[in-house]
């Protein structure tokens, strides 16, 4: 490293030169990655994107959606040589920045996000520009574990338990279990001789290799009130612990990353980017899919399917692209002067993961992950040179906690309040991401967190686990280029707010533990615009803040229900073949029964990997790697 010398001056003046805008760190930082070669320290290069004139006009397979499960997929269907799979991706590859772990927030809003809102609000949203939420969802080579904070979380036990209870044989935990672990490669040396954990998967697993002296701090607050210090993927899963995400030195391991580049040389697979699918070719007499319809290049393409077609293209595009084929509620396709070929509940039971955003905590020391101080050179070449320091920090979420309300039955291990506890908070950006990427307006962020820019402070965003309330995804017209309607219905079931409120409430007193006290931890008082009038520290108050700063995970699931054929709200069955449709199958985490307690992004490659052998055991009796 004999021209790092050199380099340090030069980068420090390309930050010198761009001081006034924060997005002096993007170009600093591509240039430290190209000359420490950080890319070469990956031994699978990127994925080969293949020109439409060199695509087969026929496959065995046809994948839509390159994200979560379809890279899982396009992986494990492949190691059937004899099959030849195409994968269609709507966006491009990754970038540079997108492997940043503490840039999450920043890939929001970017070329590679769709970009999608909900529909305006009376009850949740409130200090949202137009009361809509952003729905963030990757359009990339990866799809949202490209965009996502990238934790590492299974849901518990008792959810896959309630999936099969439905009437969903082989879904219960100990298949689940099967499945996180066949994909796994955990890297924490005590975690990996757990019988709840595997290695040598496609998927690493680790804890970031930087924290700050808060993530410890979490934890131990955690243990004052009476929550165990304990691996939240494991045999139980109240408690707290140093957040495992899907990372692989010190950067953002996506499923592309870790499924698609291993694959990327084998001749039968076939990745196409840039390929927005429009429909699904279906012949509506004898109902059998047989290809799909795609845009690329701005002209519409066709491409057969010997075998199936398989949506893995979210919990938004695979129903808007099953409704826009003809599959979905008939009074609304109708409607639409779309021909009915199956009608079908396609996006109905849509669920997702809500809490409060911007729970904020000020601290009398310079510890935590301040933009202006921590996104520096010196941090630059540490993360480009080592893949260690603050940089690593997935999205600055340090620690997880499971805790239980007084709405939860502590004797059964089933909490429903997960906390994301934070280093940082909405203004420790100065105002520059974190406000546009959860869309609040300009005076609510004038009003509450400008007076605190880039000060010292931790954050505890805490999640309702099991929402009751039900939204739905309609599409707004038979155009497949205009974005569909996306109404979550947040609080509509009254309990879900009570729960959270209290789950507010349990942040609050975290904060007041003899641990956190040592850093002098009080709330940020200055009361939400539109709260005002309502007594600080009273239900009402929290319920007031819920409604505002409503903050979405990010996890949309449900919206092609998985169920047995007496399920009159079930799109798949079991198997995850589309109801009355030969040929298609739906693969991602819109087959989601009921949402899973917990972070969406390993769940939904748990459905991939089974999925994967249920396509093997259907076509393939004899096939290898498949669980007897």
């Amino acid at each position: 490293m004999s021209g790092v010398a050199d380099t340090i001056p030069a980068l420090a003046g390309m930050a010198a030169s761009a001081a006034s805008n924060v997005a002096w760190i993007a170009p600093v930082l591509m240039a430290a990655l190209a000359y420490f070669n950080y890319d070469l320290l990956d031994p699978d290069a990127r994925p080969v994107n293949v020109q439409t004139r060199l695509l087969y006009p026929e496959y065995d397979f046809i994948i839509v959606g390159g994200g979560s499960a379809g890279a899982v997929l396009a992986n494990r269907l492949t190691e059937i040589e004899n099959w030849n799979v195409l994968l269609l991706e709507a966006g491009g590859d990754e970038t540079e920045i997108s492997d940043v772990p503490l840039l999450a927030a920043y890939l929001q809003l970017s070329q590679l996000d769709w970009k999608y809102k909900t529909e305006p609000s009376d009850s949740a949203c409130l200090a949202m520009k137009n009361r809509r939420c952003n729905w963030p969802r990757g359009k990339v080579i990866g799809g949202s574990s490209v965009l996502n904070y990238m934790l590492y979380v299974r849901g518990n036990k008792k959810d896959y338990a309630h999936w099969e209870s439905l009437g969903n044989p082989g879904w219960g935990p100990a298949e689940a279990l099967y499945y996180f672990k066949k994909s796994e490669d955990n890297m924490n040396p005590y975690l990996s001789r757990s019988p709840f954990h595997g290695t040598g998967g496609y998927l690493t697993i680790t804890e970031a290799p930087w924290h700050t002296p808060l993530a410890a701090a979490f934890v131990q607050a955690g243990e004052e009130m009476g929550y165990p210090n304990r691996d939240i993927n494991g045999e139980f899963q109240t408690g707290f612990m140093v957040a495992q995400a899907t990372l692989r030195r010190g950067a953002r391991c996506s499923t592309a990353k870790s499924f698609l580049r291993p694959a990327r040389l084998r001749p039968n697979l076939h990745i196409a980017m840039h390929s927005h699918v429009t429909r699904v070719l279906i012949n509506p007499k004898t109902k059998i899919a047989y290809g799909v319809e795609f845009s690329r290049d701005e002209k519409i393409n066709i491409v057969r399917a010997r075998k199936e077609v398989i949506l893995s293209a979210g919990s938004i595009n695979s129903p808007q692209i099953l409704m826009l084929s003809g599959i979905g509620p008939k009074s609304d396709l109708l409607k639409l002067s779309i021909p009915v070929i199956q009608d079908l509940k396609v996006g109905h039971n849509l669920q997702d993961h809500v809490g409060l955003g911007g729970f904020t905590f000020l601290i009398n020391e310079k510890i935590s992950i301040v933009q202006d101080r921590i996104e520096s050179v010196p941090s630059v070449l540490k993360y480009a040179m080592l893949g260690d320091g603050p940089l690593t920090v997935p999205g600055g979420v340090e620690a997880l906690a499971f805790v239980n309300t007084k709405y939860a039955n502590e004797t059964e291990d089933y909490p429903d309040i997960e906390f994301h506890l934070v280093s940082g908070s909405t203004n420790s950006d100065g105002g520059v991401q974190i406000r546009k990427a959860h869309g609040l307006t300009d005076e609510f962020y004038e009003n509450v967190f400008a007076p605190i820019n880039n000060q010292d402070v931790w954050s505890a965003i805490p999640v309702l686990l099991r929402p009751k309330s039900r939204g739905f995804i309609k599409l707004r017209s038979k155009n497949p280029f205009d974005y569909p309607v996306i109404i979550p219905n947040y609080f509509k079931e009254n309990i879900d707010i009570k729960v959270l409120t209290e789950g507010v409430k349990i942040a609050l007193a975290m904060s007041k533990t003899k641990t956190m006290q040592r850093f002098g931890s009080k709330l940020h008082y200055l009361p939400f615009p539109g709260c005002v009038q309502v007594p600080m520290y009273t239900d009402a108050y929290w319920e007031c803040m819920i409604r505002h700063y409503s903050c979405t995970i990010y996890h949309p699931v449900g919206t092609a229900k998985m169920g047995p054929y007496w399920d009159p709200d079930a799109v798949v069955d079991p198997q995850l073949r589309v109801y009355g449709i030969k040929g298609l199958r739906v693969i991602d985490g819109s087959i989601m029964p009921t949402q899973v307690s917990g972070n969406t992004n390993a769940p939904i490659i748990m459905i991939a990997e089974k999925g994967a052998d249920l396509v093997k055991e259907f076509w393939c009796k004899d096939c290898p790697h498949v669980r007897r």
